[in-house]
């Protein structure tokens, strides 16, 4: 079985975001045969049509978004929709010729925040990954309360219940990437 290559992306560009907690989560729980990288969106300006030479700091996201074979989003919630971090992104490789970084790829999205944990936001996000081609997996979805002591101070996840939930998801996500990547017969 081949390996596969994840690549974590947070919506929240807070170094102690629980979302980011989300992402250093899966990556301690990965199973066997996959690696995972975690973006860092900091950097990045917004996408702009008149900027006609990618930045430096947008090449270097849309080169881990190619080298990827799945993508794990962690999607926070502001305002009842995705954040902007995040959106943005997605904006920035969605430009590439024939949507060649995205189109076909499996996604994983889970996140953080407060209430229902992220849960409308992450309907949007797949609104989004319908007309970019993603293809999200399905279940086990991943809601996390943020204020409920899943968390600790510094964004760690510390959930027992939650953890094994980001484990079975990564799980999924490296059968759902091996399946969508398998040869049509």
């Amino acid at each position: 079985m081949r390996s596969l290559r994840f690549l974590g992306i947070s919506g929240s560009l807070r170094r102690q975001s629980t979302n980011l907690g989300l992402l250093r989560a899966a990556q301690s729980h990965l199973p066997e045969g996959v690696e995972m990288d975690i973006a860092d969106l900091s950097d990045i300006p917004f996408y702009n049509a008149d900027v006609a030479d990618k930045p430096a700091s947008v090449q270097r996201v849309l080169a881990q978004m190619g080298a990827a074979d799945a993508l794990v989003l962690a999607c926070p919630e502001y305002n009842f929709s995705l954040a902007p971090a995040l959106k943005n992104i997605l904006d920035w490789a969605s430009r590439e010729p024939d949507n060649a970084l995205l189109a076909g790829k499996a996604v994983a999205i889970l996140g953080a925040g407060g209430g229902m944990g992220t849960s409308r936001a992450q309907y949007h996000l797949r609104q989004v990954c319908v007309y970019l081609d993603l293809h999200p997996l399905n279940k086990p979805e991943v809601f996390a309360n943020a204020f409920t002591g899943a968390f600790d101070a510094e964004g760690r996840l510390i959930d027992e219940r939650l953890t094994a939930l980001v484990a079975t998801q990564m799980q999924a996500l490296a059968g759902w990437s091996r399946r969508l990547q398998a040869p049509v017969a």
